[in-house]
């Protein structure tokens, strides 16, 4: 390992969990929008209820880990910086509405690229550029003024507060909140029948631990050179692009492995079930709406500081309050836009 870029090792790190998450979402369907989509409008639950499975894996292993030592999760941003409530909701319902009119959100973009749709790689590169105007771009000054960003004084999550304030033990917010979130999946019958989604959500769960895990290690290997995180899809997409034009010794890292992770996973998924087709845009003006969609996501991704699976997922596997509250957001902001879309107002 001392003779590789620590960087190659973070991205071999998230090359390895993207696989497993593309592979799922080819071969399990966990698909966050169609799996609101299909609950809502379809009456089928068991594609939605299949991400409580992951959330109670990913929250067990991440907890566990970090309790063995194994994982570092006051480095990560959901708990090394403040939580601002504000940036949640607003950030959450912006990603959420542009989830519903792109038609994806950036991990389900680049699942379906993997699968052929070059629509979808329209998606990737809008979404990832951006998400790098409200980072660091030209609406970055404004993004810091109307919701700034601060280091935590004393990194904590929710199991940690309700512990301080209530008495409750780490452990039992821990399985409390692992046992809820899969005895919500598996009271579902459907769900419990199918056994290939069950093992694909356990192993996208599975995943997520893993990617916290191995950047923690490396975190601690490089004396801090890399921060451990977990896999989130709208910066890294931007990152993911600035490396492929400026490739330099130390630009790859955690982010572009994961990005092409999904991709490479989905692809590979695709040509086993035989399912791979190149396909494109026949529709400009659902293009142009898919476009806009795309730009939402990008600048609330980075205002909410994390995507469906960013904060939806990672977020929550790290208790961090800004992962339920945005979370909830993306599912209302999603399900106006579904609302609309399915209302017939398809001119915007």
């Amino acid at each position: 390992m001392e003779t590789l870029p620590v960087g190659l090792l973070a991205a071999l790190v998230g090359l390895a969990g993207g696989l497993v998450l593309g592979l799922a979402w080819r071969l399990g369907s966990l698909c966050t929008l169609a799996a609101l989509e299909s609950a809502v409008y379809g009456t089928e639950q068991k594609r939605l209820r299949s991400w409580g499975i992951v959330l109670g894996v990913a929250i067990l292993g991440t907890q566990i880990g970090a309790l063995a030592g194994l994982i570092d999760l006051k480095g990560t941003l959901y708990q090394a910086f403040a939580w601002d409530p504000f940036a949640s909701i607003v950030g959450g319902l912006m990603f959420g509405y542009g989830m519903a009119m792109a038609g994806n959100c950036g991990f389900g973009a680049l699942a379906r690229f993997g699968g052929g749709d070059l629509r979808s790689l329209v998606l990737v590169v809008v979404m990832g550029i951006t998400a790098f105007v409200a980072l660091s771009g030209p609406l970055a000054p404004l993004r810091i003024f109307l919701f700034p960003q601060s280091e935590a004084v004393s990194p904590h999550g929710i199991a940690d507060d309700l512990q301080a304030a209530l008495g409750i033990p780490v452990i039992v917010t821990i399985i409390a909140a692992a046992l809820a979130c899969l005895v919500w999946a598996l009271s579902y019958e459907r769900l419990r029948q199918d056994r290939r989604m069950i093992a694909w959500a356990v192993a996208a769960g599975l995943a997520v631990t893993w990617c916290f895990a191995g950047t923690s290690y490396l975190s601690q290997f490089s004396l801090g050179a890399i921060s451990p995180e977990g896999p989130s899809f709208t910066a890294p997409l931007g990152r993911t692009l600035i490396y492929l034009m400026t490739a330099t010794a130390g630009g790859i890292n955690f982010s572009v492995g994961s990005v092409a992770g999904v991709a490479a996973g989905a692809f590979i998924g695709s040509m086993f079930k035989g399912t791979f087709v190149w396909e494109a845009c026949e529709d400009p003006r659902e293009l142009r709406r898919q476009v806009g969609g795309a730009a939402l996501m990008g600048i609330g991704g980075v205002i909410a500081m994390g995507c469906s699976i960013g904060q939806g997922v990672s977020g929550i596997a790290a208790l961090a309050w800004s992962g339920p509250v945005t979370l909830l957001c993306i599912i209302v902001g999603a399900l106006f836009g579904l609302r609309q879309l399915i209302g017939g107002f398809q001119s915007i």
